[in-house]
């Protein structure tokens, strides 16, 4: 399986795997599944650092080398923007980008965020 890790797990891998539920465990260190990252991801972490709600540590250049390591990067493309522009979900951006990458991806989307799940046509996997 291709999985695409919205923010909150991807941080929670990095600091708090204890917040990550037996399943997603399971399939985050599964060999055979690939594990997707947006840089979209990248910019929400970075504005969590600014506001004070995660801490990256003082050098936040040599956090973000580390901790997309293992990641494969998944882009944020021009028909990426169009199809979270044509998305019926709430006005977050992040969410946005996220859901709609993993739409033109084909990625599943793992998530903890009850308003990402279960969208239709994008597969997610809930943190249980």
């Amino acid at each position: 399986m291709k999985l695409l890790l919205d923010t909150h797990i991807w941080i929670w891998i990095l600091q708090s795997p204890e917040r990550l539920g037996a399943r997603t465990t399971i399939e985050l260190h599964k060999e055979t599944n690939d594990l997707w990252l947006s840089p979209v991801s990248t910019w929400e972490a970075l504005l969590l650092h600014r506001m004070r709600r995660i801490d990256l540590g003082p050098d936040l250049v040599s956090w973000s080398k580390r901790s997309i390591l293992g990641f494969q990067t998944a882009p944020l493309t021009h028909e990426i923007v169009f199809a979270a522009e044509l998305l019926d979900l709430h006005q977050d951006p992040a969410d946005r980008f996220l859901a709609a990458t993993a739409q033109v991806l084909d990625l599943t989307l793992v998530t903890a965020d009850q308003k990402l799940l279960g969208l239709g046509t994008i597969r997610t996997l809930g943190n249980r």
